[in-house]
C-alpha cells in the first residue's frame, strides 16, 4: 500500500513536467501562427521640411525624430476592390487597427478624390491603372501624410465567396435600386428595405450608384460608399464572432484564392485573432471630408477640406504619438 502511495507521489513531478512541455510547445505554435506584422519605419518628410536650404539643428532633429515616433501595435492597410469592370480600383479604404487602443477606424477614400501630382487627370483611382497598388498606396500616403504599412488588394469574385461562406447578410438596402449595364453584365433590381443578400445579390447593392433614369443618391460615389460601409459593418458583425471559427479555413481558402496582400499567413491570423478581440462595436467608418461637386481648373473632382482631413486623420489614421500637422499633409487646393 505504501509502495502504491510512494510510486504515485513520484509521477507528480513527471507528469508536472509534461504539462509544461506541451504549455510551451503550444506557446510555439501560437508564436509561430499568430505574428504581430513587422513595419520598417521611414521617416515621413513634410513638403516644406524637403524644401528648407538650412542646415538642421540638434534640437529640430530631435524634434523631427519625436515627430515620427510610432505607436506600438498600430497599423495602417489599404484595402482595395479590384476589377470593378474597368480593370481599376473604385474602391479603397485606408484601415487603422490599433491594438493597443482596441479601435479600428475605417475611411473611405472617394475615387474621384483630388490629388496633388504632376499627372493632367489628377484623380486618386488613376493611380491603380498607371502604377497599380504600390503607386496608390503612395499617393494616400503623401496626400494624408501618414504611412501606408500594407496592402490588401480583393478581387470581386472573392468579396462575393466571402458572403456566401458566412451564410449571406441580413442587410437594409437604403432606397429602389433599377439599374442595367449590358456592357458589364450588371442588372441591379432591388425595392428598399430589409433583405437577406447572397453574395452575388451583395455585389450588386455595394456597386450600385445610380437608376437607369439617373435618380438615386442624389451624390453618386459619396451615397455608394455610405451603402458600402453599411454593408461592410454588418459582414464584420456576423464575421467577427464565435459561430464562424469553424469556417476559418474556407476564409483561409478565399484569401489565398482572391486576395493579393503583403501580410503573411501569420500577420494574418493575428490581426483577426486582435479584431475579434477588439469587437464590432469599436469598428467605425468615415469618408474622407470634401465637396463632390468640387472643380480644378474646370475639371470635376472630389476636393478634400483640409482642416476637417486634418483632424480627421488625427481622430482615425494617426499611427505616431504625436498629432499630425498641416505641413505633414499635401492637399491640393482648388
Amino acid at each position: 500500500m505504501s509502495k502504491k502511495r510512494h510510486h504515485r507521489r513520484r509521477s507528480w513531478p513527471r507528469t508536472i513536467l509534461l504539462l509544461a512541455v506541451a504549455a510551451a510547445a503550444m506557446a510555439g505554435i501560437y508564436h509561430t501562427l499568430f505574428r504581430a506584422p513587422k513595419i520598417e519605419t521611414v521617416p515621413q518628410t513634410s513638403p516644406s521640411a524637403s524644401s528648407s536650404a538650412h542646415s538642421v539643428s540638434a534640437e529640430e532633429t530631435a524634434a523631427m525624430s519625436s515627430h515620427e515616433q510610432r505607436k506600438s501595435d498600430c497599423y495602417l492597410i489599404l484595402v482595395s476592390g479590384i476589377d470593378d469592370g474597368n480593370g481599376g480600383s473604385d474602391t479603397n479604404i485606408l484601415v487603422s487597427l490599433d491594438a493597443k487602443g482596441d479601435t479600428i477606424h475605417c475611411v473611405s477614400i472617394p475615387r474621384d478624390t483630388l490629388v496633388n501630382v504632376k499627372r493632367k487627370v489628377k484623380k486618386i483611382n488613376a493611380a491603380y491603372n498607371l502604377g497599380g497598388t504600390e503607386q496608390l498606396a503612395a499617393e494616400i500616403s503623401d496626400t494624408l501624410g501618414v504611412p501606408v504599412d500594407f496592402t490588401v488588394q480583393v478581387n470581386l469574385k472573392g468579396f462575393v465567396e466571402l458572403v456566401d461562406a458566412i451564410g449571406g447578410v441580413d442587410f437594409e438596402i437604403p432606397i429602389n435600386m433599377n439599374y442595367d449595364d449590358p456592357v458589364q453584365g450588371l442588372s441591379i433590381h432591388f425595392k428598399k428595405g430589409l433583405r437577406h443578400l447572397d453574395g452575388a445579390d451583395a455585389i450588386k447593392v455595394v456597386r450600385f450608384r445610380h437608376n437607369n433614369d439617373g435618380s438615386g443618391y442624389g451624390t453618386e460615389d459619396i451615397g455608394r460608399i455610405g451603402t458600402q460601409q453599411a454593408f461592410l459593418k454588418a459582414v464584420a458583425k456576423q464575421t467577427l464572432t464565435l459561430s464562424n471559427v469553424d469556417k476559418i479555413s474556407s476564409f483561409a481558402k478565399i484569401f489565398q484564392k482572391y486576395v493579393e496582400t503583403d501580410l503573411t499567413a501569420g500577420n494574418l491570423a493575428w490581426l483577426g485573432k486582435e479584431a475579434i478581440s477588439i469587437g464590432t462595436d469599436n469598428i467605425s467608418f468615415a469618408t474622407l471630408p470634401g465637396d463632390g461637386a468640387g472643380y480644378y481648373k474646370g475639371v470635376s473632382y472630389y476636393t478634400l477640406d483640409s482642416d476637417a482631413t486634418l483632424q480627421l486623420v488625427n481622430t482615425a489614421l494617426n499611427p505616431y504619438a504625436e498629432d499630425r500637422t498641416m505641413s505633414d499633409l499635401d492637399i491640393l487646393s482648388p
